[in-house]
């Protein structure tokens, strides 16, 4: 009732502020091409001068109301059915009147995707994996809808901005630079479904999940959290820090420009012999400021003069490349794979010269092991899966030189989208009350350095969002934390021994996190993904599959789909003849198991072995705790019949007999 109370109080501060616009308005959402929402009343709101009449005109069916006091106004249209395209239209009875028209409007399912960087990984990113589907993208029953960034930090927004992708029908052009995630979550659910699909994405990488919830949410419980964003609310303060680490980041390039002979090192012709040699895998070599790295390749005549698409792995942190004293390509930080394109002509037959000129402003320049580093040849050249059928694989020895050595770089981002309730304030809340069908909720990478609260976290996030959509019932996919093995990013890399000694993961504890809040809720369920991720790769590219569990999640938790069957659940768990027995609401496929560990009751973990059969697991030993997965990097060995794997999880055991 609090929060309800507070949310009219805001929205009459905001109507105040824009009374003095005497045209009627409408939200960012409303725009031609737009998607509403099957089966639901269908809100449309907007502002407009107080007492001022405003008509609404949909499906030959006119509505009226009034701006309020505040210059507010809501119609809700009835329920409808899938079909399209129609046409809105919105006018007003003031001196300033004006018509607004909406048309080729689609009525169908709209999914809100919300997170971190794993929502906004593009299209463009994963396309290697996907080459002939996403060629094949040329859908206008699907639309897309990117929110964006923006924060703020003096309470709530009325409206979001918008990006150029404003209900852009599903292309490989409009997709490039959208979320894969969103892109093949639409494409399924249409194919499922046959009914229109509006994809809305509202993320923003490396965000916390606080920056999600609402102050009134985090208030009671987390009130040092609430005081931090305090700090913040200074514009004179946060426009100081942003100045200063501006000057910083300039005067750091500046020294380092000065110092380094990027003109000589990357001519071809350049004499590296006095270089020394090092292995990209051996990271005694490494450097802040610049480091320089050539490699000589011989071209045959087959392949001299192709065009050929140059892969790098991904590097840390920011690089620029050259092929033969011409750049090919350069990225500006860690994350993105450097699949750089030759052009025709430039290589040629005999010795060429890869140059890479890293830039490292903190930490250590390295590059990422087990990723792809080959020249690749043909039409096949865009493909990763499976890899082009003509590559020249590179060596790993490179010619080293430190270029510029320098200091780190002082100063960093403000970052106010990693603030509790910023996020909140500015992209979520002005999208109630838009009629959604579902929200995926994927986030969590930015958490796992402090886990323990981020059930009860993600608790608050489902309350204080259905509280703004004034639905309590609003379903909730949560995407779990895929695997990963943070250690092999840092440059310094431990090697991994298999089967591992236990560890109290942090990844671990935040997918139980996840876990148990999805359990707890009637309204919510858990796309269990640990099989699905990159041992080196924070973003894994698998993710259409990733779409496909969201999918099933849906399919169960939106359209009450009995038949779908989700990843294992362990329902019970005993102790019987000497062993722990573990029941599960669904046969899995039966063998000897990995990643089972057992506790004594001074809590320490050790390995256990364990067999499935059915629809139990016997695992060999007794303890007061069982736990599964339990590392930051598993291997999924408990599957469905279907092959969907099984969370991890700790329990705790009954251990009388």
């Amino acid at each position: 009732m609090i929060i309800k109370k507070l949310s009219i109080v805001l929205l009459a501060i905001i109507c105040v502020s824009l009374s003095a616009n005497a045209e009627v308005r409408l939200p960012q959402l409303f725009q031609s091409g737009m998607v509403m929402q099957r089966g639901k009343p269908i809100p449309v709101w907007g502002w407009a001068d107080k007492g001022e009449q405003v008509t609404i005109t949909f499906q030959k069916k006119t509505y009226t109301t009034t701006a309020d006091d505040q210059g507010c106004w809501r119609i809700d249209l009835p329920k409808q059915k899938a079909g399209g395209p129609y046409t809105l239209e919105v006018k007003s009875d003031g001196v300033k009147s004006e018509k607004l028209t909406i048309d080729n409007i689609l009525i169908g399912d709209v999914w809100l995707l919300s997170g971190q960087s794993n929502i906004d990984v593009t299209i463009e990113r994963v396309y290697p994996q996907y080459v002939n589907e996403i060629d094949q993208f040329n859908n206008d029953q699907i639309r897309l809808f990117r929110v964006q960034n923006e924060t703020s930090t003096h309470g709530v927004k009325d409206d979001i901005r918008a990006t150029n992708i404003n209900w852009k029908p599903l292309t490989k052009q409009n997709a490039w630079l959208f979320s894969a995630v969103g892109s093949f979550l639409g494409k399924r659910m249409f194919e499922k479904n046959k009914v229109p699909q509006g994809i809305i994405v509202n993320s923003w990488g490396g965000t916390p999940i606080e920056a999600w919830i609402s102050k009134d949410s985090l208030q009671k419980d987390y009130p040092m959290l609430v005081k931090r964003m305090a700090i913040y609310e200074s514009d004179n303060y946060v426009r100081a820090q942003v100045q200063a680490n501006g000057a910083a980041s300039r005067q750091w390039n500046e020294i380092l420009e000065k110092a380094d002979a990027v003109e000589d090192y990357i001519q071809p012709a350049f004499n590296d012999a006095d270089w020394k040699t090092i292995n990209q895998n051996d990271w005694s070599w490494r450097g802040t400021g610049s480091v320089w790295l050539r490699q000589h390749i011989n071209i045959d005549k087959v392949h001299a003069g192709k065009p050929a698409r140059l892969l790098l792995g991904t590097l840390y942190d920011q690089d620029v490349t050259y092929l033969n004293g011409r750049q090919i390509g350069s990225t500006g930080y860690q994350y993105p794979p450097r699949r750089y394109d030759i052009p025709e002509g430039l290589l040629k037959e005999g010795d060429n010269v890869i140059t890479i000129r890293f830039i490292n402003k903190n930490g250590a320049v390295h590059f990422i092991p087990q990723k792809p580093y080959m020249l690749c040849f043909g039409e096949d050249r865009f493909s990763q899966n499976p890899l082009p059928k003509d590559v020249i694989p590179l060596g790993k020895e490179w010619k080293f030189h430190l270029g510029a050595e320098m200091p780190p770089c002082p100063g960093g981002d403000v970052s106010l989208q990693n603030l509790p309730t910023t996020l909140y304030n500015a992209v979520l809340y002005p999208l109630a009350p838009y009629a959604i069908s579902g929200v995926v909720w994927y986030q969590g990478e930015s958490n796992t350095g402090s886990p323990a609260p981020y059930a009860d976290y993600l608790k608050k996030l489902m309350g204080c969002w259905r509280d703004r959509w004034q639905d309590q019932q609003m379903p909730f996919c949560i995407v779990q934390l895929a695997n990963y093995d943070g250690r092999q990013q840092t440059g310094f890399p431990r090697p991994i021994v298999y089967p591992a000694e236990p560890v109290n993961s942090g990844w671990a504890q935040l997918r139980e996190a996840q876990r148990t809040a999805a359990k707890a809720d009637p309204y919510a369920e858990l796309a269990v993904i640990n099989d699905l991720g990159e041992t080196v790769d924070i973003h894994p590219l698998r993710k259409k599959e990733v779409a496909e569990r969201i999918g099933l999640c849906f399919d169960r938790l939106v359209f009450n789909d009995k038949k779908v069957t989700l990843s294992p659940e362990v329902i019970s768990a005993e102790v019987k003849d000497g062993k722990i027995i573990l029941t599960l609401d669904q046969p899995i496929q039966s063998g000897t198991l990995q990643e089972f560990e057992i506790a004594d009751e001074m809590g320490k973990f050790v390995n256990a072995e364990a067999t499935a059969s059915g629809n139990q697991i016997e695992v060999r030993a007794v303890a007061n705790k069982v736990r599964y997965a339990w590392k930051d990097d598993p291997k999924s060995t408990v599957r469905s019949l279907t092959g969907l794997p099984m969370s991890s999880f700790e329990l705790k055991i009954n251990n009388k007999q």
